[in-house]
């Protein structure tokens, strides 16, 4: 059976409306594959991002004095003690910012003591005692941590203005500041022009939302707020629960004018903050494989009525000598020229898609091997879908040919 194109083109363009509608199916189908699973990958990455800390094995209490008996400095003295000596435990810090916990206290930055917009770094602030960086699991690239000698009291009305003599600054707010060379031990400036010197330079770790964009984090050797701090404790590999628990009785059961109001751990945070991405990239991988199975049908839908209406040619064509392979054969060529059409009109939808997402939700442009390899998995499927009714076109029997009705 010879293969002219011509005589499927004119078949085509008798029944060119379902063509059309089948090839309009495909470019819708192609454009929502190609950026949903694009974005799909994105919230995978968010979801899988390194947080720099210790997040498996760490846990949060929220502490708050609420009698006039309370004291402060003794208490929170007496608590890390006992943190600090259970077994289970690796170290135990007081902070006023948990990480990925969505609270979070930022201050600008300066590189000159004129304090120019120009020359601001706005970045997260956190107060950190001698064993912060070891409780966040993270670790010194450069310089050094705060000594015990070196935490201030915590903030009162009467020393909210002090400064602060010596920082640690976190990777991308060393860069932030000195793009071209070594941070450490380099005078910037805080947000009353007063200079602060980096003596350490931290890896990066996430802020209170596990987002990409942060500028990044800088450490105050202080303890945080009397009212509304955090008892941050690190734990050993398997032992988060258990040590969770434990502390939890203890500290309820220790101090009556201070009250433990929630414990919590950093992984649990952490899929709190990612629970917007999940959902998102459940539901659009369910709306896409829908789309891709109502695609699949209108091909097949196609491709059974072409099969239907031309019996009797399919039938004069077997008696002039026709395979069946030669049948099939032609059947798979209309349906690959109509998935060809879709898949042309699909490539510059789903570009044109993927620029006004780039734009409006300030994604990374699309990747081009996600339209190729959308291109494949459409074009696979067509000729899937399309393959059951050419078989059966090709069962069709030359004596069809001589029937009158």
């Amino acid at each position: 059976m010879n293969l002219d194109i011509r005589p499927i083109l004119s078949a085509l363009l008798r029944n060119r409306t379902g063509a059309i509608l089948v090839a309009l199916q495909i470019a819708l189908a192609l454009a929502i594959l190609v950026n949903a699973t694009y974005v799909v990958s994105q919230r995978v990455k968010s979801i899988n991002r390194p947080t720099g800390v210790d997040d498996a094995n760490l846990f949060a209490m929220d502490v708050a004095g609420f009698t006039s008996r309370y004291d402060y400095a003794s208490s929170v003295r007496e608590d890390l003690d006992y943190l600090r000596r259970l077994d289970g435990v690796i170290a135990a810090s007081v902070v006023g910012n948990v990480p990925l916990s969505g609270d979070s206290n930022s201050a600008p930055l300066f590189k000159t003591p004129e304090r120019k917009t120009s020359d601001m770094v706005l970045a997260f602030m956190d107060e950190m005692d001698e064993q912060g960086l070891q409780t966040l699991g993270s670790h010194i690239i450069a310089g050094r941590a705060f000594r015990k000698d070196e935490i201030l009291p915590p903030v009162t009305t009467s020393n909210q203005s002090r400064a602060f003599p010596n920082i640690v600054v976190t990777e991308d707010l060393a860069r932030a500041f000195f793009p071209d060379g070594n941070a450490l031990g380099k005078t910037i400036y805080d947000p009353l022009g007063r200079p602060v010197t980096i003596i350490g330079i931290s890896a990066n770790r996430a802020g209170p939302w596990n987002a990409p964009g942060e500028t990044g984090s800088f450490w105050v050797p202080e303890q945080p707020l009397l009212f509304g701090f955090h008892y941050l404790v690190r734990a050993k590999p398997g032992r988060r629960d258990e040590m969770m628990r434990v502390a939890a009785e203890h500290l309820a059961q220790s101090n009556m004018n201070r009250v433990i109001q929630q414990t919590s751990t950093i992984e649990f945070d952490k899929k709190r903050q990612n629970l917007g991405d999940t959902t998102t990239a459940i539901t659009l991988v369910v709306v896409t494989s829908l789309l891709l199975a109502v695609a699949a049908l209108g091909i097949f839908g196609l491709a059974t009525f072409n099969v239907t209406t031309r019996t009797k040619q399919i039938g004069t064509r077997r008696a002039v000598g026709a395979r069946k392979r030669d049948v099939v054969r032609h059947f798979m060529v209309e349906n690959g020229l109509i998935t060809s059409m879709g898949i042309v009109l699909g490539c510059s939808l789903a570009l044109g898609v993927g620029y006004w997402l780039s734009l409006r939700y300030q994604m990374p442009r699309l990747d081009l091997y996600y339209l190729v390899g959308g291109t494949l998995v459409l074009w696979l499927l067509g000729q899937l879908a399309a393959w059951q009714p050419a078989r059966r076109a090709a069962t069709v029997p030359p004596s069809v040919a001589t029937r009158t009705a």
